[in-house]
C-alpha cells in the first residue's frame, strides 16, 4: 500500500493589521500560504486570529481560515519564507528594531509600503535593507492599482513585483497570485517605489480639488502633470521611464486618484472642503501616507535639482496654511512652457 504526504504550506508573515498588511494576508492564504500576521492591538489580533475578521478595516469582509494574528513581533517572523511589511512608512525602524535575528535566513522581506523616509530621503525597500541588515536581493516590493477594499472582496487587480533579483521578484509574485490577483514582475525598484510614493502626494492634489469644487478637466490635467513631475524625479533617481507608463506608474495613480476608496483622495477632499489638517485626518480615519511623505519626496527632489510643482503646492496647503484656491492660483501662473519639458 502506498501512503501519501501532503507538503506543508510555505509560511509567511505580514507586519501590519491595517486594511493593506489585512488584505495582502489574505491574498497570501488564497495563494496557499500559512500566514501569521503581526500587530500592536491585542484586540484586533484576537479578532483576525478567531473570527476571521477585521472589522475596523476591512469591515464585513472575511478572512481565510489560513491567517492568524499575534502581538508577538518574534512569533510572527519564526518560520517565514516571505514578510510582508505593511507599517506605516515611517515608523518601519521603530518597529522592527531589534528583530533581524528573528528571520528566517533565506527569508525575502517584502515591501507593501508607498513612502519616503524623511531625513534620510531613503525609499522603503532603503530602510529595509538598512533595518534589517538585507543583501539587496532579498528584498522585493509589491505596488500597482492595488486598492485594499476591493481586493478584500476579490475584485480582479494586477499588481507589479519588483526586485533587483530576477529570480527574487518570481518567487514573491508565485507566492501571491490567485485568481483574482495577478503578479507581474520588474527589475526597476527604484521607479515602482517612487510611482507608489509620489502618486499619494498627486492623490492628495486632486481630493484637494475636488474638495474645493473643481471638476474632471482639473482631475486629468492634475493627475497628468503629476506623472510627468513623478517621471522626472523617477528619471534623475535612474528609474526606467516605461515604468511609470505601467501598473505601479499610471495604473496605480489613476486608481488612488480617481477612488473614494483612497484615503489620500479622501483626506484631500476634507482639505478642500475646508477641514484643518488635524480635523482631515480624523475624519479619514487610516494612515494617508502623502501627508507626511509629501516633505520627505520634496527634499528628495531637491537634492537631485528636481521641480515638482504640483507637490510642492500640497505641502504648502497641509504644513504652510495655503489656501486650496490660492494653490491651483498658483500653479496655473506658473510660466508657461513646452509639454514635455
Amino acid at each position: 500500500m502506498t501512503s501519501t504526504t501532503t507538503a506543508p504550506a510555505p509560511r509567511a508573515a505580514v507586519l501590519g493589521t491595517g486594511s493593506w498588511g489585512t488584505t495582502f494576508a489574505a491574498v497570501l492564504a488564497d495563494a496557499g500560504n500559512e500566514v501569521t500576521m503581526w500587530g500592536r492591538s491585542p484586540e484586533a489580533c484576537r479578532e483576525i486570529t478567531e473570527e476571521h475578521r477585521n472589522e475596523r478595516y476591512l469591515p464585513g469582509v472575511t478572512l481565510p481560515g489560513g491567517v492568524t494574528a499575534t502581538t508577538d513581533l518574534r512569533a510572527a517572523l519564526a518560520g517565514a519564507a516571505l514578510v510582508a511589511v505593511a507599517v506605516p512608512s515611517q515608523a518601519v525602524r521603530a518597529v522592527l528594531s531589534g528583530s533581524a535575528d528573528a528571520l528566517e535566513p533565506d527569508a525575502v522581506v517584502v515591501s507593501l509600503m508607498k513612502g519616503v523616509e524623511l531625513g534620510t530621503h531613503e525609499r522603503m525597500s532603503e530602510v529595509l535593507r538598512e533595518a534589517l541588515g538585507l543583501e539587496e536581493r532579498r528584498v522585493a516590493v509589491v505596488s500597482g492599482p492595488n486598492l485594499a477594499r476591493e481586493i478584500a472582496t476579490h475584485q480582479p487587480t494586477a499588481t507589479v513585483v519588483a526586485a533587483s533579483d530576477e529570480t527574487t521578484a518570481a518567487r514573491v509574485a508565485h507566492a501571491c497570485a490567485t485568481p483574482y490577483f495577478r503578479p507581474y514582475t520588474n527589475t526597476d525598484v527604484v521607479g515602482v517605489e517612487l510611482g507608489g510614493a509620489v502618486k499619494n502626494v498627486i492623490a492628495l492634489a486632486v481630493g484637494m480639488a475636488q474638495g474645493a469644487g473643481f471638476g474632471d478637466n482639473t482631475t486629468a490635467t492634475i493627475i497628468t502633470r503629476g506623472l510627468a513631475e513623478t517621471t522626472r524625479l523617477g528619471l534623475a533617481l535612474g528609474a526606467q521611464a516605461e515604468t511609470f507608463a505601467g501598473l505601479a506608474g499610471l495604473g496605480d495613480l489613476v486608481a488612488t486618484c480617481a477612488s473614494r476608496l483612497s484615503r489620500n483622495n479622501t483626506l484631500g477632499r476634507h482639505v478642500g472642503e475646508g477641514m484643518s489638517l488635524e480635523e482631515a485626518v480624523a475624519a479619514t480615519g487610516g494612515t494617508a501616507e502623502g501627508v507626511k511623505s509629501c516633505r520627505a519626496v520634496l527634499e528628495l527632489a531637491a537634492a537631485h535639482g528636481v521641480d515638482l510643482p504640483i507637490s510642492q503646492a500640497v505641502a504648502a496647503v497641509l504644513h504652510e496654511g495655503l489656501p486650496v484656491l490660492a494653490m491651483t492660483e498658483a500653479l496655473l501662473s506658473r510660466p508657461r512652457k513646452a509639454e514635455g519639458v
